[in-house]
């Protein structure tokens, strides 16, 4: 019975269990049925939802792909002449392209064992990774593994945005599989280590790529990076600010612990992904990372902060023309439009910022930086200038202080490379380059550029020209020499020599209808306007901006090149990243002048420094060359320019202050000049010991055919004639041939009888007594007529010869006395006089002439007889004598000899140290 009632429990028991059995396994089955549904639903929505995505993105080619995964930004380098370095472009970012050969196999198996584990498996993407991703994505989980393989992390940096969205994920993993399809994986992997950030280097400065990062923060080659290096490196792009070890301004932060243990994850993914041994695992663990991080290294800005602003100033407008000409625009034409210039060099700005150029340029490296220190150390510039301006607020006037500046260039003649520069003091107080950029009065340079060498090929001057050193007013305008003196007729090597200012204005004044600024605009001096050749004063620097010390170089070395000009350059020629050349200089020489005129110029220029206005440049000098140069004076000593070439070179200083204000005279016992020079000469004797070879060449400036030697009449400038022979006025000269001295009428010069009076000669009358009159030989009036002169004019002397008023009446009597043993009397004070005689007067009161004293002798009568009287008359130029002084005599015991002279006699003249 109970067997019966067990085993009918049991059928009831299996019976519940078979019926619960196959209601769950019907439950299951349809939620296995349903869930499979969802997966296919889910497949196929997102299917569709990706196919959504991406149905408007246009599929590039795979030359669309390569151009854009390479194109990546890369500083450009700039280098010295001969290829030697100088540094990085100023840019935001640091980057610097390798192929993946010259990068450390350890770098290659940090960034894949750490970035990518499946890099060499997958073809691009990694599905388990993207629904990992996408789950914890839709769930907000904390924790975000990142489903990205390193070639969609090089899609979204190369050809995406960092947008984070869905449709930007979809397009990276479209563009990674095709990526894949078309590029190897070392493409691939080379193009992510050129791209990916990895913080800042020792300086301070964002970088980016492999190699960037290696020098950067350890100052070696990307190839060069030990294990612990590269792990270390590898380690930064996760999170490069917070693992990189410098600090914004370049120190070490004090805390360097995350990308230490950064630095370990990298090596132990590495050792269980079998790249590296636990040996190996364990020497890079103990490795002192800190210990060779890179010094920090200033940038070539703080370094040459003139330079580098004016390389790239150079070289966006290099690039911006070359890319105009691209275009199908000419240089001068694009320059015309401003818009479409600014537009140019804002293209260029941004290729050479981020295009991996390389920029070489004609810069001396040495040399460059030897002249820095010469001109920040010299101890001579003067004093500071202090002016006030008002304060707009307070109205009170504030003080300011301003140091002498200085602007220096030097050029290589030849090829018009500027081999160095001086742009300044101190680039932190005063960013203008004041070799390239400032423009100044240049003064009495020039006379050489605009005056002289003009018109000497229009044939209107040679060297020995005669020109009139007498006053000089044009209109308003009355040009005075530096020594506040006129020096009567003058050559023009003579008046060059001396920088006489007069005798140039009257020589611009002969050819300014015959544009000579034309040739000035050919010496590439532009910022001199057509217009201002109206003014005068523009022989002697009067000018309206000035020029710069470059324009002002640059033109002085068409001397040196025989008359052709040679645009100065500094942009030798521009590279791309691939190694094309994009850019290289030309030169293309403008003839000026020719060759004849050149060199007579340049031999009037060697009379400057050899008793000239920089006679004090040679013995400043510590080598020999044949320089030939000018100085030059603005306005109130408000600028000072020395320039001088040789075969090989042009250098030229200016100093002065930035808000004009006069230099002064003297500092530290150097006049101004002698300041100027002396900077001249130590910077040129720095170059020299750098480049003996450019800097004194053994060659001198060779004579080209077309010039003789000839004599000349030195009243006249003409052939000398027999008149000119017997006065002893013959001199010899340089001529171009086409211009030599022409035969004189014989009637040049010309004897004259002359009185002087104060320095100055008048012409004597018939009355005028013979023994106040002079014989000279004096120019005929009628060839300073073609120098705008009336009168008569005295060779070699300081004056005209002018005609003396007399004043209708006798003189006063002078008055006399006795002084040291001799007798003498106040000069008159009635112009017309011209002379006094002194007489011996007896005890009858007869008088006996003793002597003529002319009125620019010693007022002062010697020997006298003891015990004799004596008395002083005035005679003026009509033979007219006064009343007689009053008496003065010499106390003595002895009686008067008998040796004195007989009446009527004049007496020998006084000594010539008794002249004044």
């Amino acid at each position: 019975m109970k067997r019966n009632q067990l085993s009918i429990s049991l059928e009831k028991a299996w019976h519940y269990f078979s019926l619960t059995y196959d209601v769950v396994w019907n439950v299951i089955l349809i939620l296995l049925i349903v869930a499979l549904c969802l997966v296919c639903f889910a497949i196929g929505a997102g299917a569709g939802y990706f196919a959504f995505l991406v149905k408007d993105m246009p599929v590039p080619s795979p030359d669309e792909m390569k151009k854009e995964i390479y194109h990546y930004g890369e500083t450009s380098h700039m280098y010295f002449d001969g290829g030697v370095y100088l540094g990085r472009f100023r840019s935001d970012l640091d980057r610097e392209a390798v192929p993946l050969s010259e990068v450390s196999p350890y770098v290659v198996q940090a960034i894949i064992a750490t970035e990518d584990e499946h890099f060499y498996e997958h073809d691009g993407v990694v599905p388990k990774a993207v629904i990992r991703a996408v789950f914890q994505e839709l769930t907000n989980s904390p924790v975000k593994s990142g489903g990205s393989t390193l070639t969609q992390q090089l899609v979204k940096n190369q050809m995406l945005t960092n947008e984070v969205s869905f449709e930007r994920k979809a397009k990276e993993m479209l563009l990674s599989l095709r990526l894949e399809k078309f590029f190897s994986k070392e493409d691939i992997l080379e193009a992510y280590l050129n791209v990916v950030p990895f913080g800042r280097n020792s300086s301070g400065r964002n970088i980016a790529g492999i190699q960037a990062a290696a020098q950067g923060v350890f100052g070696v080659n990307a190839k060069e990076l030990n294990l612990a290096q590269a792990a270390f490196l590898a380690g930064l792009p996760q999170n490069p600010f917070v693992y990189t070890p410098f600090a914004a301004d370049g120190s070490v932060k004090s805390d360097l612990s995350a990308g230490l243990k950064r630095m370990k994850t990298v090596l132990y993914r590495m050792k269980r992904a079998g790249y590296i041994s636990e040996k190996q695992y364990k020497e890079a663990l103990s490795y002192d990372v800190a210990k060779h991080f890179a010094a920090p290294k200033p940038s070539p800005f703080e370094q040459y902060p003139f330079l580098t602003m004016e390389i790239e100033r150079r070289a966006k407008e290099v690039l911006a023309e070359t890319f105009a000409k691209r275009d199908g625009y000419k240089p001068e034409e694009v320059k015309r439009d401003p818009a479409r210039f600014r537009r140019y060099l804002g293209e260029a700005e941004k290729a050479l910022r981020q295009g991996g150029y390389r920029i070489y340029t004609t810069i001396d490296k040495k040399i460059y930086e030897q002249m820095q220190r010469i001109a920040a150390r010299y101890p001579y510039y003067g004093s500071d200038n202090v002016y006030y301006t008002k304060d707009k607020k307070t109205g009170k006037m504030i003080p300011h202080r301003q140091p002498v500046e200085v602007g220096a260039m030097l050029i290589e003649n030849k090829t018009g490379k500027i081999i160095s520069f001086v742009g300044g003091r101190d680039y932190g107080r005063e960013q203008l380059n004041h070799a390239t950029q400032a423009h100044r009065s240049n003064g009495s340079t020039m006379k050489p550029l605009l005056v002289y060498a003009p018109a000497m090929e229009m044939g209107v001057i040679q060297p020995a020209t005669i020109i009139p050193d007498l006053p000089l007013s044009i209109g308003s305008y009355t040009p005075k020499n530096a020594d506040g003196k006129t020096h009567g007729l003058v050559t023009a090597r003579y008046a060059l020599q001396q920088s006489f200012n007069i005798p140039a204005v009257r020589t611009y004044m002969r050819i300014r209808s015959r544009h000579p600024i034309d040739y000035l605009h050919k010496m590439g001096v532009t910022s001199v306007a057509k217009q201002e050749e109206a003014n005068p004063a523009l022989a002697i620097g009067g000018t309206h901006i000035g020029v710069t010390v470059e324009e002002n170089v640059n033109a002085y070395a068409t001397f040196a090149n025989y008359g052709s000009f040679v645009d100065a350059y500094m942009i030798e020629k521009i590279v791309d990243k691939n190694g094309k050349i994009v850019y290289k200089h030309q030169s293309k020489p403008v003839p000026v002048f020719s060759p004849q005129t050149s060199y007579l110029m340049i031999d009037m220029m060697r009379d400057v420094l050899h008793g000239g206005t920089a006679s004090s440049v040679p013995r400043y000098l510590t080598f020999s060359a044949d320089w030939a140069g000018k100085t030059g004076t603005s306005q109130d000593k408000r600028d000072s320019w020395f320039i001088a070439v040789n075969p090989n070179v042009t250098f030229g200083v200016w100093i002065g202050y930035d808000r004009p204000a006069p230099l002064e005279s003297r500092y530290k016992g150097l006049s101004y000049s002698q300041r100027t020079q002396l900077l001249w000469a130590r910077l040129i004797n720095a170059a020299y010991q750098e480049n003996p070879k450019l800097i004194a060449p053994p060659k001198r400036f060779l004579m080209p055919g077309g010039i003789v030697r000839r004599a000349y009449c030195a009243a006249s400038g003409f052939s000398p004639s027999a008149a000119c022979e017997k006065a002893g006025l013959v001199r010899y000269d340089l001529y171009n041939t086409k211009f030599a001295p022409r035969e004189g009428s014989g009637e040049e010069v010309m004897e004259s009888r002359v009185v002087v009076i104060g320095g100055r000669r008048y012409v004597a009358l018939e009355t005028t007594p013979e023994e106040f009159v002079t014989r000279e030989v004096i120019v005929n009036p009628k060839l300073l007529a073609d120098w705008g002169i009336n009168g008569e004019g005295q060779a070699g002397d300081a004056s005209l010869v002018s005609t003396l008023k007399e004043n209708g009446r006798p003189p006063a009597p002078p008055a006399a006395r006795l002084a040291g043993g001799k007798l003498v009397w106040n000069r008159h004070n009635e112009p017309d006089v011209i002379g006094y005689r002194v007489y011996l007067v007896n005890e009858t009161r007869e008088r006996r002439l003793a002597a003529a004293v002319k009125a620019d002798e010693a007022a002062s009568f010697s020997p006298l007889q003891p015990g004799a009287a004596y008395c002083v008359t005035a005679v003026d130029i009509a033979g007219q004598e006064s009343a007689p002084s009053n008496l003065v005599s010499l106390p003595s015991a002895s009686p008067p000899n008998s040796g004195h002279q007989k009446s009527g006699e004049p007496s020998s003249p006084p000594p010539s140290g008794d002249v004044e």
